[in-house]
């Protein structure tokens, strides 16, 4: 089987890209695997790809920047996603010829602009998977409203949580679409796991607001006054960095706590540590908690939708805490800290459980949604929209009636095409 995977770019260092980097080299022990970048904006990508994983970019930012269509605003990509200044007409019309021209018998979409290209423009021989990395409560209405007429033509769509897939068949509709959650992987360790021994805290993600390393900080005073030997590290590059180095002088906590910049791979990094932590408000799955669970490390995790507590069990291999919560956090560090016992039990509980992402088990389950989706298919599910339906939903979406007609008309040539093969 040939399983392609689109993806917004594959060069920067982000959690999307390296789950869709651990997913696509798992399956390629089985498969033939790509993955198509829609963006390129370096030479190279930051991760490591498997070469048995074949790459390739659609627009390349360092030559195609001030390209004329690429001028223009995106009319495929929703105008309501995140990403939307970042597409252009350039973007829609390579998208789409990828997508008229695949030999993929699987494409998976990995975000939400992406899956909605996908769902209208896939030819009929492809599986159309979408995945979903943020959670539904996290679009604004207006993408909702979007996704739930483009995601009714795709085959399966995928979250990372329990909690999100069941709020999606609740609130979506989406009649004929297998939704299911499929976690996140973490790839085999390939390092000795901690010991619990290191007087070390370890967080690691974007410095983001959304990360609250401000309320982690503050709950680390709290750990600082009464163990001052241990330290927090806190690995990861952004738009908080400032911010947050005036936090830890304004508390004098220099000696304590420290912004060590960005890491790839982290694994290196989690092992030399006893405990690691996340203050998030939202997790869509929490990567680096599984991350760290899977080098040995109990995790200190506010229990913040949805994903922690899917990941985390509370007290067994390790802790959740209210939102926002400084004292609770610090609490529950410190318990951790003052008992090396217990401290070093969840951590290896913490390495046994968190086995359950890796990519071995994730594969398996994405493979049997896969062949549940054909299954379907064969055995008559419900199917697509037909192209008057097609026309309003791109219609729906800011097309002009010309525009419409071009991509119904560039359907149908595909497909007679297709039929001449």
């Amino acid at each position: 089987m040939k399983i392609s995977f689109l993806l917004h770019h594959a060069y920067g260092i982000g959690g999307t890209i390296t789950t869709t980097f651990n997913l696509a080299q798992a399956l390629a022990e089985r498969h033939e695997v790509e993955i198509v970048s829609a963006l390129r904006h370096r030479e190279r990508p930051t991760l490591t790809l498997d070469p048995k994983v074949a790459l390739r970019p659609l627009v390349d930012m360092r030559h195609e920047k001030e390209h004329p269509l690429h001028l223009r605003p995106a009319r495929v990509f929703p105008e309501a996603e995140y990403r939307h200044r970042q597409y252009s007409e350039l973007t829609d019309q390579r998208i789409g010829e990828y997508l008229a021209s695949t030999d993929a018998d699987v494409v998976i979409g990995t975000r939400p602009g992406l899956n909605v290209h996908l769902a209208l423009q896939a030819p009929e021989h492809v599986l159309r998977v979408g995945q979903e990395h943020l959670s539904l409560d996290n679009h604004p209405p207006r993408l909702r409203s979007a996704l739930r007429r483009a995601y009714r033509r795709l085959d399966v769509l995928t979250t990372v949580t329990e909690g999100d897939a069941a709020a999606y068949r609740r609130r979506m509709r989406l009649p004929g679409v297998l939704v299911e959650a499929l976690p996140n992987s973490v790839p085999d360790p390939v390092l000795p796991a901690s010991d619990g021994t290191a007087k070390v805290v370890v967080a690691a993600g974007r410095l983001a607001p959304v990360k609250r390393y401000d309320v982690l900080i503050e709950a680390f005073a709290l750990v600082a006054a009464e163990r001052p030997d241990w330290r927090l590290r806190i690995y990861g590059n952004g738009e908080e960095h400032a911010r947050l180095r005036g936090l830890i002088d304004r508390l004098g906590l220099h000696e304590n706590v420290f912004l060590m910049g960005a890491a790839a791979p982290m694994e290196a990094e989690w092992v030399k540590g006893s405990i690691g932590v996340s203050a998030s408000d939202f997790e869509a799955f929490g990567m680096t908690i599984v991350e760290a669970m899977r080098c040995g490390l109990p995790v200190v995790s506010t229990d913040c939708p949805h994903g922690p507590g899917e990941i985390i069990q509370d007290g067994v291999d390790g802790r959740l805490v209210p939102v926002g919560d400084r004292a609770a956090l610090g609490a529950a560090l410190l318990e951790l800290i003052h008992d090396d016992e217990l401290r070093r039990r969840m951590g290896r509980t913490a390495l046994e459980n968190a086995r359950r992402f890796a990519p071995l088990p994730i594969v398996e389950h994405a493979e049997r949604l896969m062949d549940e989706a054909m299954t379907a298919r064969r055995t008559g599910r419900p199917r697509a929209p037909e192209a008057g339906r097609i026309r309003n939903v791109l219609v729906s979406q800011g097309f002009a009636a010309r525009d419409t007609a071009y991509t119904l008309a560039s359907r149908a040539l595909h497909t007679v095409r297709r039929g001449r093969r």
